[in-house]
């Protein structure tokens, strides 16, 4: 089966998605390793206030994306330049880490743990509800005492990532150059739309979804908005090693645990990519509806960018569902 025969079959599930009115609109891509690329967009870009179509040029709020697509990357080219080391402690680059208690256990929490989400830190915690300035948002993520609990996967091991990269590189994420074909917001006109969000008032659109990353005005963990053509370009760089991720991308494949590498998924029963992808595949999704995989072993990568939490976050669009048929229909013998 060529590439745009499992194109048209993985298409298939988000045009039924939409006609079910579960999500408003979408975009697939496809690439292989020899640059062939296929791309379709289908439904609303926005609903409210006013209808607006998708379209295949379409910018989207990655979500969580921007852990894999920003700042796993960076920490890596950080590492292979030898200004940091993954086994070292991020107070190596952040001495003021829990300042306070040097007993403390999260100055001894290692770049390689935060990416692989092996710390104690708790999976989500409202930073937003405890103030609007960033500066002292970042403080207060370093001198908080966080209770220790089971590994789980956690913004804060992307926040501290994005904390250390700003540290080294002496300017906020924001000021920090995204990468070709990616930006830190994107023209209303022209971006899917996210929630209608209550905290904010108003219908979000080519400005950050999530909370914590806005009163953070920028952060390791989201914040990233791109194109259907850019994240497929970024997979076909490392689908063949270039740019950027020549030396990086051996540590994006290699496991750190049964279901994580150096920042990404990888298969296990029930994860995003579907049970037909190699286990040479590595995956990440975001909040907002995006997800991109790459299958090293079958030399092809798919992405799909959604707008489901439009109008609202607090609805069963069925995404995960949905993202596991568009992979399994991909990877179809």
């Amino acid at each position: 089966m060529d590439l745009e025969q499992r194109f048209d079959s993985a298409f298939a599930p988000l045009a039924e998605a939409i006609a079910a009115g579960k999500i408003p609109g979408g975009v697939l891509g496809m690439v292989d390793a020899a640059g062939q690329r296929v791309t379709r967009a289908i439904g609303e870009a926005q609903k409210i206030p006013a209808s607006r179509p998708m379209t295949e040029e379409t910018w989207f709020d990655l979500a969580s994306l921007t852990k894999v697509l920003f700042t796993t990357p960076r920490i890596l080219a950080l590492a292979e330049a030898g200004r940091i080391d993954l086994d070292a402690p991020l107070t190596s680059a952040i001495p003021d880490f829990a300042q306070y208690n040097p007993d403390n256990w999260q100055r001894k929490v290692t770049f390689r743990q935060c990416l692989g989400h092996q710390t104690p830190f708790p999976g989500v915690f409202p930073l937003y509800t405890h103030g609007d300035d960033p500066n002292r948002l970042r403080h207060f993520v370093l001198q908080r005492d966080w209770p220790a609990g089971p590994a789980v996967y956690s913004d804060i091991n992307y926040i501290l990532l994005g904390i250390a990269i700003e540290r080294l590189e002496g300017k906020t994420i924001r000021k920090i150059e995204p990468g070709q074909g990616f930006a830190w917001s994107a023209d209303s006109a022209l971006a899917a739309a996210t929630e209608s969000d209550p905290w904010r008032g108003r219908v979000l659109c080519g400005e950050v979804h999530d909370e914590n990353c806005a009163a953070l005005q920028g952060s390791g963990h989201a914040g990233l908005f791109g194109t259907t053509s850019a994240v497929l370009e970024f997979a076909f760089g490392a689908l063949n090693a270039s740019g950027l991720l020549a030396s990086s991308v051996a540590l994006m494949r290699k496991p750190l645990s049964a279901r994580r590498t150096h920042g990404w998924e990888r298969p296990y029963d029930g994860w995003s990519g579907g049970e037909h992808c190699s286990a040479g595949t590595i995956g990440h999704t975001g909040f907002t509806g995006t997800g991109l995989w790459i299958d090293f072993e079958r030399g092809h990568a798919w992405t799909l960018l959604t707008n489901r939490v439009h109008p609202t976050r607090h609805f069963d669009s069925g995404i995960l569902a949905l993202r596991r048929a568009v992979g399994d229909a991909i990877n179809q013998n």
